[in-house]
């Protein structure tokens, strides 16, 4: 076999037996093909490096997130590396992959170090008063714990409100089930309407439009339903502002009535 075919460029894979001979080749002419050979090998690392450090984290990061921050860092290793100073590999790049996900962390939080920091220390103190007080503690009392003013520590509670982000798979609680509630099951979906509000809702419409005249009824809808103010309602009904004013107290003293009668009604029947 000729020099040419025992090369480790000619290689279709790198194994831990010619992994040397590869690096060696790579570093006395590096080429595109060798190195994307080198960054597939030592893949596996970049994975176990990122899924460790996800364990440690909230369910809403991403570990394939991680990896691509590591793949970075494995790259600027491979860029780096010496061969001459006689260690292994897979030594010089662990800290670098896992460097390249921490900044890749460090960027997903837009919140600044210092206001977290500060923010924990909040935490902190509050938690050591309620231990020691049996109860929670108030703004004043934490503020002095802390031995800063109060000024000082509303402007550290307003940084720390920041909006944060979360992912709609993240564990709500811990349920007696197999089945695990998440943040998505409980979410409130505000785009859509109550059916008991809405059925509610129309019957009170008919409740408070019955026997009244179509006037009547549109100024009530348009002022409490609607949230028009008189002068809008009589423009729409070419009314006077005066007139609609007068017609609405007028109603509302029929319903009035009409209420107190038929709470009577309710309280003997119930007699």
């Amino acid at each position: 076999m000729s020099r040419t075919e025992a090369s480790p460029s000619s290689l279709s894979t790198i194994t831990n037996e010619n992994v040397d001979e590869v690096w060696k080749e790579y570093k006395s002419g590096e080429t595109e093909f060798l190195r994307n050979k080198i960054l597939e090998h030592y893949l596996p690392l970049v994975k176990y490096i990122a899924e460790r450090v996800h364990s440690k984290l909230p369910n809403e990061v991403d570990c394939d997130d991680l990896i691509s921050a590591g793949i970075f860092g494995l790259m600027d290793a491979i860029d780096a590396f010496d061969l001459s100073r006689g260690i292994k590999f897979q030594t010089y790049c662990a800290p670098r992959i896992r460097g390249a996900i921490l900044d890749g962390l460090r960027a997903m939080d837009w919140v600044p170090r210092l206001v977290r920091s500060r923010t924990n220390k909040v935490g902190t103190a509050r938690t050591r008063l309620q231990m020691q007080m049996g109860r929670k503690p108030t703004h004043d009392e934490i503020a002095e714990e802390m031995d800063i003013s109060m000024e000082e520590y509303d402007k550290i509670r307003k940084d720390s409100s920041t909006v944060g982000v979360t992912s709609l798979d993240r564990k709500f609680f811990e349920t007696d089930s197999s089945r695990e509630m998440r943040e998505i099951d409980v979410l409130i979906d505000r785009t859509q309407e109550n059916p008991m509000s809405a059925a509610q809702r129309k019957d009170l419409k008919s409740l408070i439009s019955k026997g009244l005249s179509r006037a009547e009824r549109l100024i009530l809808i348009l002022y409490y339903f609607e949230e028009m103010t008189m002068k809008e309602i009589g423009t729409t009904l070419d009314l006077s502002e005066s007139r609609v004013s007068q017609m609405h107290a007028s109603v509302l003293a029929r319903l009035r009535a009409g209420l107190a009668h038929r709470s009577g009604q309710l309280y003997s029947e119930l007699d």
